[in-house]
């Protein structure tokens, strides 16, 4: 019974260490307080200033053309959802581009990381490509 518990108690450490190891999120895969600029959807540039960032797991923050967001982003690298997305409610002359915006993010499912280049995706959607600001 002694050798059992120093090993059980050694186990418990090693997976709630495990469990606590890192970010799982997008955000465990990107430089830490990097903001990510908006260059296109679906190949086309986008014109207006878009960001994204990941300011804590589970989170995503940024601005969009005329207002700030926040929201929940939970699913595990290389899955994303944006989730229960706030955002102030001013009017500017770019709504239409944050209208895009808006549903694009909602609506992508995929994340990948290539250096300086953020892609955010989906297989019958939109295609999201951010560059990391210097």
């Amino acid at each position: 019974m002694r050798r059992i518990a120093p090993l059980a108690a050694a186990l418990s450490t090693t997976v709630a260490l495990s469990a606590c190891a890192g970010d799982e999120t997008l955000r465990g895969f990107v430089p830490e307080g990097s903001v990510w600029r908006l260059t296109e959807i679906d190949g086309t540039a986008f014109a207006a200033r878009a960001t994204i960032r990941f300011p804590a797991p589970g989170k995503i923050a940024g601005d969009a053309p005329c207002n700030r967001y926040s929201g929940n982003q939970t699913a595990p690298y290389p899955w994303f959802r944006a989730e229960r997305i706030l955002s102030t409610k001013r009017a500017c002359a770019d709504l239409s581009a944050e209208q895009l915006f808006f549903t694009a993010l909602g609506r992508v499912t995929l994340a990948e990381v290539q250096g300086d280049v953020l892609i955010l995706s989906s297989p019958d959607g939109p295609v999201m490509v951010f560059t990391i600001q210097p």
